[in-house]
């Protein structure tokens, strides 16, 4: 799957919990998967490439998106 190439935000595993009765009576597995978007990112030097980026590096300006 993939992953930020800022800051390597991927896939987080764990359980989701099924609740009955205010006791936990099963799990089962489950994955959360990063918003990742694939951009043009304008590199410090002026050159334009594409790259995998989470949403999150895109709203903090982490990266500059090439217009």
């Amino acid at each position: 799957m993939a992953k930020c190439e800022v800051c390597e935000k991927g896939i987080q595993t764990g359980h989701r919990i099924s609740i009955t009765r205010s006791q936990v009576s099963r799990r089962a597995n489950k994955m959360w998967r990063a918003n990742i978007k694939k951009v043009q990112v304008q590199e410090k030097n002026g050159t334009v490439r594409r790259a995998k980026v989470c949403t999150r590096c895109l709203r903090s300006k982490k990266v500059t998106r090439a217009v």
